[in-house]
């Protein structure tokens, strides 16, 4: 069920709509006059709004204009003196469909549905980027944390490469993410590819896409990571797991600017950032043969070196009370505390699996612990 807003200074069209309208179980409110429908606009919510043109005082073109400077509701204008010109005008107004008089039933009840599909999605992706934004937030204030941060904020301005190495669970992809998102590369794609994960034999097409019939699980053609993120940046997590037949080919993508997608002969200019992360000591993989030293340094232009979480325990308190608030408001439990000998024997505890770990213990210990999470809790159940 949406909630639909209809401003018509025609009563008849008020009328008319709101039957069809309610006749499809959806909520309707009706105004006469642009004045009205702004004031209700500010005040309330909608998933659609129907609005017609030629009205007294403040017309229909005025109203879309005033509304979309404050609000993404999709706005389907209607009019019995509609032309091309006018319907022109009002999408590039930012309308999102334009209904000419007399009214066809069909026409509106598929406008209505894909306006209503719009807000959908448009809300969906809202609520998307409002988690990847929440677990993407980079938590303390130590020391080390702060040197790597302001190295980044000063990176992110640039398009320089850059390579970031640390321990597993020390936060290289929210690093990958903090540069990207302060570039001005920002608004296109961020693509991340877990070279670790991807099979050597696959590594190639998932990075530079395929041609249909190029091997034999190649049934259709595919953009790779690199077409993706045209524009944008690429994220190559453990890109020391690559193997070095895809080294090769990154090499030569990021010495050309293109690609060559998997069975084709014809190249792809692309804009692409790169950034890389790894676990591994690259001068040791590079002396062992295991890594191109050249590839080495195109990526590392800036090399950013994660501390890991005990270089800054004073972090841990911070990080405990973020995941016990972050964990208790998803799984919808109430917010329980815990003891200072508690979060003073965590903060001295030895985390070889770094943030990670630490996440995973303080999320065992608000399953397991009824009340307050003690120093007992946290002995009994760290392991």
């Amino acid at each position: 069920m949406s909630k639909i807003l209809i401003i018509d200074d025609e009563k008849v069209i008020r009328q008319t709509l709101t039957e069809i309208f309610e006749y499809e179980n959806h909520q309707v409110v009706g105004v006469e006059d642009g004045v009205k429908a702004i004031e209700l606009l500010k005040k309330d919510s909608f998933d659609v709004v129907f609005c017609d043109i030629k009205m007294p005082g403040m017309d229909g073109i005025e109203v879309l204009e005033k509304s979309l400077s404050f609000t993404s509701i999709p706005f389907i204008m209607i009019s019995g003196h509609g032309s091309i010109d006018t319907a022109v005008e009002c999408i590039k107004k930012g309308a999102f469909d334009y209904i000419a008089k007399p009214l066809d039933l069909n026409r509106i009840l598929i406008s209505l549905r894909n306006a209503t599909e719009k807000t959908k999605l448009v809300n969906e992706t809202s609520i998307l980027k409002k988690k990847i934004n929440e677990n993407s937030q980079i938590i303390g204030n130590s020391k080390a944390l702060t040197e790597v941060l302001e190295m980044v904020d000063k990176v992110a301005l640039t398009d320089a490469r850059v390579l970031i190495m640390g321990d597993n669970g020390t936060g290289k992809e929210l690093i990958a993410r903090r540069i990207h998102e302060n570039s001005a590369r920002s608004k296109a794609a961020f693509v991340e590819v877990n070279c670790a994960a991807i099979p050597s034999e696959l590594i190639e097409s998932e990075l530079f896409g395929h041609e249909k019939g190029s091997f034999t699980s190649a049934i259709k053609q595919r953009k790779g990571s690199f077409e993706q993120a045209d524009g944008g940046s690429l994220f190559l997590d453990e890109i020391g797991d690559m193997s070095l037949s895809a080294q090769a080919k990154v090499l030569r993508a990021l010495q050309e600017n293109k690609i060559t997608r998997v069975g084709s002969e014809k190249s792809i200019s692309v804009n692409v950032r790169i950034i890389a992360a790894t676990n591994k000591n690259l001068a040791l993989e590079i002396a062992q043969g295991r890594f191109r030293e050249d590839l080495y340094h195109r990526l590392s232009v800036i090399l950013i070196k994660m501390p890991k979480l005990n270089e800054r325990s004073e972090d841990i308190p911070l990080l405990i009370n973020y995941f016990i608030e972050q964990i208790c408001r998803h799984s919808g439990k109430a917010i329980r505390g815990i003891s200072t000998q508690a979060v003073e024997y965590l903060q001295a505890y030895t985390w070889t699996g770094n943030i990670r770990e630490l996440h995973n213990v303080v999320e065992r210990l608000l399953i397991l612990c009824d009340k307050e999470i003690t120093l007992d809790d946290v002995k009994k159940y760290i392991r």
